[in-house]
Formats: C-alpha cells, sequence, structure tokens
C-alpha cells in the first residue's frame, strides 16, 4: 500500500514538472502568434490537462506558472502591450496577469470535478472554461483597473466595443476553437492516464 502511495506521489511530481515545462515552453513559442496586440494562448490546453488529473489545486498552479511567464515579457519590454501596462501600473498588471492564469486552471479544475461522473462531458466543459475564466478576468482587469489605457486605446471610439471586438474577439475565438477541439485528446489522455495508473 505505501509503495503504491510512493508511486502515485512520484508520478504526480513528475507530470506536473511535465506540464509546467510545457506551460513554459508553449507561452514562450506562442508570444509570436498575435491577431491584434494579445498573443493568442495555446498553454490553455496542459493546465486544463493538469487540472482534470490532479485537481483544481494543480490547474491554478500550472496557471500561475502561465502569468509569470506571460509576465516577463511585459517588464522586459518584449511584450509592448504588457510593457505599457508595467510601466504604469507594475502590481496591478501582476495580479491580472498572475491572477488569469490562476483562475482559468482553478476554474478548468473544479468544473471537472463537479462533472466528472461524465468524463467526456467534463473535460469538454473544462476545455472550454479555462479561456473563458483567462479571457474573462482579462477583460474584467481592462475594464476597472486599466479603463484609462483601455480609452486611450481606443482613440475614442467605444471602449467596450474595442476591447471585446478588437482587442480580445479573433484571439478568445482562436483560443476556444483550440481547446474546444482539443478537448477529445484531453480527454482520451486522462483516461489512458489514469489506467496507467490503476496497474
Amino acid at each position: 500500500m505505501k509503495h503504491t502511495s510512493t508511486h502515485e506521489t512520484v508520478f504526480r511530481l513528475t507530470a506536473l514538472a511535465v506540464l509546467a515545462a510545457l506551460v513554459v515552453v508553449l507561452q514562450t513559442l506562442a508570444t509570436g502568434i498575435r491577431i491584434g496586440p494579445i498573443p493568442i494562448t495555446l498553454t490553455l490546453v496542459p493546465i486544463v490537462v493538469g487540472a482534470i488529473l490532479f485537481g483544481p489545486g494543480a490547474g491554478a498552479l500550472l496557471g500561475a506558472i502561465f502569468g509569470v511567464v506571460t509576465l516577463i515579457p511585459g517588464i522586459t519590454g518584449a511584450d509592448q502591450f504588457t510593457a505599457g501596462l508595467w510601466n504604469l501600473r507594475p502590481f496591478w498588471t501582476a495580479v491580472l496577469c498572475i491572477g488569469k492564469g490562476t483562475l482559468a486552471g482553478l476554474c478548468s479544475g473544479l468544473v471537472y470535478r463537479a462533472l466528472c461522473r461524465h468524463e467526456t462531458l467534463g473535460c469538454i466543459l473544462a476545455s472550454i472554461t479555462a479561456p473563458i475564466a483567462n479571457t474573462g478576468t482579462f477583460a474584467i482587469g481592462m475594464l476597472t483597473i486599466f479603463r484609462d489605457v483601455l480609452q486611450d486605446l481606443a482613440g475614442g471610439s467605444n471602449a467596450i466595443y474595442f476591447l471585446f471586438i478588437v482587442v480580445i474577439g479573433l484571439n478568445f475565438l482562436v483560443e476556444m476553437a483550440i481547446n474546444a477541439a482539443l478537448s477529445t485528446v484531453i480527454a482520451r489522455i486522462v483516461q489512458i492516464v489514469r489506467k496507467n495508473l490503476m496497474k
């Protein structure tokens, strides 16, 4: 019994380390893929896998790692949009970057936990929840803390229209489509990993 528990702990730590590495690599590579001012987030897939396999806490941890990796190009100036936010309000930029990733992983894990008896449906809804939480948190931050920045970017047009159509619009749809398309793959990965853990 003790051997099984040790095996599961080692597997969990190893899997989380691999997923964290994937988060860093995918986010680093994806910063160049842009539609508008914000890079497309391909990183949500390993976050969702971790949240489903190991629970909301693991999803939140992977999401926080994603947030830190998103923040670094803003601090260094490599990502002009995030750098602009950082230069104005560094504390709130850090909260927004890390918070949106953390919530994406946490919410995804909570949705799956609520629907775990229906594994495929749970995987699909958890996959869709991640981009909604990530983009929704970003939108709330832009509409509240960074409202003045948003209005400047909008250049006299309606700030809410500018945010949802110009800044978020297509990016969100691409992220949602990627996660929805890969949700069946995620479900299959979860099934294979769980089966191997049972051996």
